[in-house]
């Protein structure tokens, strides 16, 4: 069942925003890494996409993932929606729209871990990988956090600390002050338990000794030194496929979104140690039956065919959609074919405008880009622009 995430209101009426994206190393746009994810597009692409909107307009992205579309709407000064099926997409996602102080997140963290009374850490994880992973204090208070938040998730501050949490759980080691929790690890994709106890004790790693509010406190103060202007927003917890959008009580202008890539079938397994962490189980959980079908071509155009028809439901005449799409080169498709496909398939009254090369994800981070091996070459990804002709 789809559920709601994070629902934000403006303090005030939303305002043009920035007209002009600021310095990637401003600190108002330090919250768009606030939890790396490896398969996010460049906050310039959605947010150059928004040159035109105008104020008023309403955007909205059914495949969000960390919700880059999210922020740059926010930017913008723009109301918007998300949706991803994901859980540690919402998570990620929903904490974009936070308007918070680092002291509030501070605070609350220091509550729940000097909360006299805690009681039994339940549901503590026990074997080699957590073993290794994190050191045993550590680890007892990243599950008291953890418990605290999967029953106590709604408010801006809560699920602000909750993106604080995915974003420091688990990356690389550093001879300065550490950044995060746990051994090595890379910090946009979770290690496979038994890799990663295999690299552990090949290369002699043990879990560092980090206290959890002071990694806390350094991540809130970097990522929420400063923020936009609130704008009103929800990200909800669904499948694109089957949600009734008309739950959504809004109309768009702007479609803004980036499919799945062809191919790419490891989003849940990938992330299963946030998964973990929003209340998944402690081990990895192989799962796709919450994302378009990678059976077969023709099934996953007919489920992107159906989410641009239920996009097109509750958006205006006129509305424009913008898409980034690709597929992993070992696949052999054209994505520019299942685009035209998929929107064909739809028949709702997308119209295709134009198909521009985006180049490949060697140039800037992209999709593809944790996928490219000398024998797994990423294809050429395309922006799509269609416009809503009813």
């Amino acid at each position: 069942m789809a559920t709601v995430v994070s629902v934000s209101r403006a303090r005030k009426e939303p305002t043009t925003g920035f007209r002009r994206l600021p310095k990637l190393t401003a600190p108002v746009l330090r919250l768009n890494g606030l939890a790396p994810y490896y398969t996010m597009f460049p906050i310039t692409f959605p947010f150059t996409a928004l040159a035109n909107a105008e104020q008023g307009d309403w955007v909205l992205d059914p495949f969000c993932g960390r919700g880059t579309t999210i922020l740059a709407a926010r930017l913008r000064g723009l109301a918007s929606v998300g949706i991803d099926s994901n859980p540690v997409a919402g998570a990620i996602a929903s904490s974009k729209l936070a308007q918070i102080r680092p002291r509030e997140v501070i605070r609350l963290a220091k509550e729940i871990l000097d909360d006299p009374k805690p009681g039994p850490v339940r549901d503590l994880p026990h074997g080699d990988f957590w073993d290794l992973c994190y050191a045993p204090r550590t680890l007892r208070d990243v599950c008291r956090i953890r418990n605290y938040l999967i029953e106590n998730c709604s408010t801006r501050i809560e699920i602000a600390l909750r993106g604080v949490m995915l974003g420091i759980l688990h990356g690389p080691q550093n001879a300065k002050t550490p950044t995060y929790l746990s051994n090595q690890m890379p910090r946009t994709y979770s290690t496979k338990p038994v890799s990663a106890v295999r690299y552990w004790r090949k290369n002699k790693l043990k879990p560092p000794e980090i206290g959890v509010l002071d990694a806390i406190s350094r991540r809130a103060k970097f990522s929420f030194q400063e923020v936009p202007d609130s704008t009103p927003g929800k990200v909800v917890l669904g499948d694109s496929r089957t949600f009734n959008f008309a739950q959504l009580g809004a109309k768009f202008s702007w479609v803004i979104t980036s499919p799945p890539y062809y191919g790419m079938r490891t989003y849940f397994p990938d992330h299963w140690l946030r998964n973990w962490f929003v209340g998944g189980p402690s081990d990895v959980e192989y799962r796709t039956a919450d994302q378009l079908s990678h059976h077969g071509e023709d099934q996953f155009i007919t489920d992107l065919a159906t989410v641009w028809k239920q996009s097109a439901g509750v958006c205006f005449s006129g509305a424009r959609l913008v898409c980034r799409f690709g597929a992993l080169g070992s696949c052999e498709k054209n994505p520019r074919d299942m685009v035209r496909r998929s929107l064909t398939e739809a028949g709702c009254g997308w119209k295709i405008k134009t198909i521009r090369d985006a180049g490949t994800s060697k140039q800037g981070h992209r999709q593809c880009e944790q996928f490219g091996t000398s024998k797994n070459v990423p294809l050429d990804e395309i922006d799509v622009y269609a416009v809503l002709e009813l």
